[in-house]
């Protein structure tokens, strides 16, 4: 029987011919990553093992959560993390500025994660690296703790749903509008435990930027992974970028998938996630005036040069609405660099925007942008349940940098379209 992307990146690094749906494997791993909210338990479960890592090149811990620290209680989080990075020799630590940044940002930016590769994070979206034709899934405190000490991870395979894209891309549409409609039309727990393996013509469209936002969020769907073909846009990406050998994989002709979902990208229109659900999904042009307080642009789904040049671009002549607080985030160093040189920084800053180091922040209701009761957030991260941004009687409304700039330019929820 033919195999699907997922389960031939599972089977080799099984080391078994094949596997199917169901099975019970055990895998080596080519990538364990770990944040500053993530590790410390996890590193209490690994002393326990008393034995050193696996390898201290294939472990990545990033501190970005609650970072710039905000308080002692976190401060001491991270100080646990630097020093089980300093003990162990772990090569890819990356502390606050150095070069650093949002972890599901700077591990591709990095070559740490590839075509091929296996690699799980303590950190439910870590399934961002399936953008880049990887197999890549979050885990909890003991299954970290052994990927530490064995470089080993057990696995259920899952079944697999076939995304089949068609059509072509509208200038107004990005991977958040492509993935939030696909939940929307699954529904939040539609791919539980399963794989959504994206295919067809419709790929072609989307830009790397676009697929890590998508394979960001498989997880809202309750996907296992998410994960894209390997073609000239990922090789571009990759290639002089991963240092470590791969192998891109494929589907087989004969592959069996649990379901076929189709989404035409010509027919999208811009959309937003209502609370509180990622899957509460609507158009733009459906709904009725939603004033806001609060935008947020950037984390781990939209903080890429490509989503800052989006916004940047709606906002460049423009002021932030009065009784509007945007804040904007690049997803790393490197970004926020290349956001300066572009001009992009001084667009923001110059509409009335804030611009904020590299971090989680607000998106977890970590910090540097908390919400209290009453207000609304447009906001571009990947998660809108109750309380996630602050109090249990705010509301964040997820969307692209298309709607969250020309929404904090209006003060409404609004499309790109509608300002002057």
């Amino acid at each position: 029987m033919g195999m699907n992307m997922t389960a031939k990146i599972l089977a080799k690094h099984a080391g078994l011919p094949s596997v199917e749906p169901g099975q019970l494997i055990t895998c080596k791993l080519d990538m364990v990553l770990a944040n500053d909210i993530t590790a410390p338990p996890a590193i209490k479960e690994f002393e326990k093992v008393g034995r050193p890592v696996f390898d201290r090149t294939k472990i990545a811990l990033v501190p970005d959560h609650f970072t710039p620290n905000k308080d002692i209680k976190t401060a001491g989080l991270t100080k646990s993390v630097r020093d089980f990075a300093k003990q162990h020799g772990i090569v890819n630590y990356f502390e606050v500025g150095h070069d650093a940044g949002i972890e599901h940002v700077i591990l591709p930016e990095k070559g740490l994660v590839g075509p091929g590769m296996l690699t799980i994070g303590a950190d439910s979206h870590t399934c961002t690296y399936g953008a880049v034709n990887g197999f890549a899934t979050g885990v909890g405190t003991t299954d970290l703790a052994v990927g530490l000490a064995t470089g080993e991870a057990w696995f259920k395979v899952p079944a697999t749903i076939r995304v089949l894209l068609t059509g072509k891309k509208p200038k107004n549409i990005n991977g958040k509008d492509v993935i939030l409609t696909l939940i929307g039309m699954i529904g939040v727990d539609g791919a539980l435990y399963q794989s959504l393996e994206f295919a067809g013509e419709g790929v072609a469209e989307l830009s790397m930027t676009d697929r890590f936002t998508i394979a960001n969020m498989a997880i809202e769907a309750g996907g296992k992974n998410g994960i894209f073909p390997f073609d000239a846009q990922t090789k571009a990406y990759v290639e002089g970028r991963v240092q470590a050998p791969y192998e891109p994989v494929a589907p087989d002709a004969d592959a069996k998938y649990a379901r076929t979902v189709e989404i035409n990208l010509s027919e999208l229109t811009p959309v937003v996630a209502f609370p509180h659900l990622p899957g509460n999904t609507k158009r733009v042009a459906d709904i009725g005036r939603i004033e806001i307080q609060q935008v947020v642009i950037g984390s781990c789904t939209n903080g890429r040069l490509e989503d800052l040049a989006i916004a940047a671009a709606i906002l460049k002549g423009h002021k932030v609405h009065p009784d509007v607080r945007c804040i904007v985030i690049p997803g790393s160093q490197q970004v926020y660099l290349e956001a300066m040189e572009a001009g992009y920084i001084r667009t923001f800053i110059e509409s009335g925007a804030a611009v904020s180091t590299p971090t989680c922040g607000p998106c977890m209701g970590g910090h540097m942008g908390i919400l209290t009761a009453g207000e609304r957030c447009v906001s571009t991260t990947n998660r809108n349940f109750r309380g996630r941004m602050g109090h249990v009687d705010s509301e964040v409304y997820l969307a692209g940098p298309h709607v969250a700039a020309a929404s904090a330019i209006l003060g409404r929820i609004a499309t790109p379209e509608e300002v002057e």
